[in-house]
């Protein structure tokens, strides 16, 4: 019966079947031939989404949306460029900061890669950059997204688990500004050995001026951040804040965001929302089944029947998830393997927090590489370049991740460090 349930899975993938159907669909394919009854299928659907801290994915993804249409993306990037644009090669590195500006905002990669790629990509041409560099550094810079807090990834691999969202995404802090820096020390040592241009340098009042821009997008951060570290409200009851934050933002201060706006923007949010939610329900359905015959356990007893040594099962599942995240979501993958592969570490000796910060890192990477690298065909789609060009222009920024992958597998404290110091081990 397993095997019915993971070659219907494999064949509906392969026909081009959305991830989230193709688990629906697999999944209703066993419990036919398996004689279960059908009401079993709602009722593990229901009992996957029906969780309070899932709740906050409608509020970051709304708060998003109405801080993007209320003009922030674009002060982000003016005072990101306002303080590195006088730097060789400026733009690119204005371009990863305003990724880790706008990481604490949307969450999510791929909205990132749309909302800074669309003003940047042509901007960088316009100023000289090769496209396909400029593309390159887009994409890989929205990786940060879903590292940084809030992180909707993160707040999934906390449902699935019970590990708690507000320690994922404080853990998720050292780990992203690591990215970052190491996506910007890349497209510097690229952007001086192609003679990229730079910019004037900003007076101290111009960069004054685009900080007090970019200062409301920067203090919603900080308001998340603060608010649930100190315990004031919970990650979902943050998300509320944040939807409140953003409207007196874009329609107060901003002036950008119009009345007339929101309907479109709160159906673009349902949207997104439902397409999640679907996702979760079918893969906790999945996840059932998987549970009942016992295959956790089963890759459990075979990873450690290989080695029972803690940094050759982290090698191994390293490798597991870099080589899922080439073909798969992100979400997906995190909730058919997270649970499985957690069960496996834990076992070693590894730190749950730890763990959920590796495999979100391992599968944002795949967000870049090729087949289904979503944040690749946004970029390339932006710049108007084959996927081949792109795919051999993020080789540099690929290794950076992956080197930073390796410091979070076999160095905790980078990970650990910042949740035992707020909360205690």
């Amino acid at each position: 019966m397993v095997l019915v349930l993971f070659f219907s899975f494999l064949v509906l993938l392969f026909l081009g079947i959305p991830v989230a159907f193709s688990l629906g669909l697999s999944s209703f394919i066993y419990v036919l031939s398996a004689d279960i009854p059908l009401i079993i299928i709602p009722q593990k659907m229901y009992t996957g989404i029906d969780s309070f801290v899932l709740l906050c994915i409608p509020g970051f993804v709304l708060a998003g949306n109405l801080m993007n249409r209320g003009g922030i993306t674009e002060r982000i990037i003016d005072f990101s460029n306002a303080l590195v644009g006088h730097i060789r090669g400026g733009l690119g590195l204005a371009n990863i900061g305003a990724s880790m500006i706008f990481a604490g905002i949307s969450g999510t990669a791929l909205a990132d890669t749309a909302s800074i790629g669309a003003i940047m990509i042509p901007a960088m041409e316009k100023e000289g950059y090769e496209v396909d560099f400029s593309a390159a550094v887009t994409a890989s810079s929205s990786t940060i997204g879903p590292i940084i807090p809030p992180s909707l990834p993160m707040i999934i691999a906390g449902t699935l688990t019970g590990i708690s969202v507000s320690k994922l995404f404080v853990a998720g802090a050292i780990p992203g500004f690591l990215l970052g820096i190491g996506l910007m020390i890349v497209s510097y040592y690229i952007s001086r050995k192609r003679k990229h241009p730079k910019g004037a340098r900003k007076s101290v009042k111009e960069i004054g001026k685009t900080f007090y821009g970019a200062f409301w997008a920067i203090l919603m951060t900080i308001v998340i951040l603060v608010g649930i570290l100190g315990g004031i409200f919970t990650p979902t009851e943050a998300s509320a804040v944040a939807v409140v934050y953003a409207l007196v933002v874009g329609l107060f201060i901003y002036k950008e965001l119009k009345i007339r706006d929101l309907p479109k923007i709160i159906v673009e949010s349902m949207v997104t929302t439902a397409s999640i939610m679907i996702l979760v329900g079918f893969a906790s359905l999945f996840a059932w089944i998987m549970a009942s015959e016992q295959i956790p356990q089963m890759v459990a007893d075979l990873m450690l029947g290989i080695s029972n040594n803690k940094y050759v099962i982290l090698i191994l599942v390293n490798l597991l998830l870099l080589f899922v995240g080439t073909f798969m979501e992100t979400i997906s993958a995190l909730l058919i393997l997270f649970p499985v592969l957690l069960k496996v570490v834990t076992a070693v000796g590894v730190d749950p927090i730890q763990f959920a910060i590796i495999a979100v890192l391992n599968l944002v990477i795949g967000l870049t590489t090729p087949p289904v690298g979503v944040c690749l065909f946004v970029a390339s789609s932006i710049g108007k370049i084959s996927l081949g060009k792109i795919a051999k222009a993020i080789l540099p920024f690929l290794a950076v991740s992956l080197v930073v992958l390796v410091l979070v597998t076999f160095v905790p404290q980078i990970s650990l460090f910042l949740p035992n110091l707020l909360y205690g081990k």
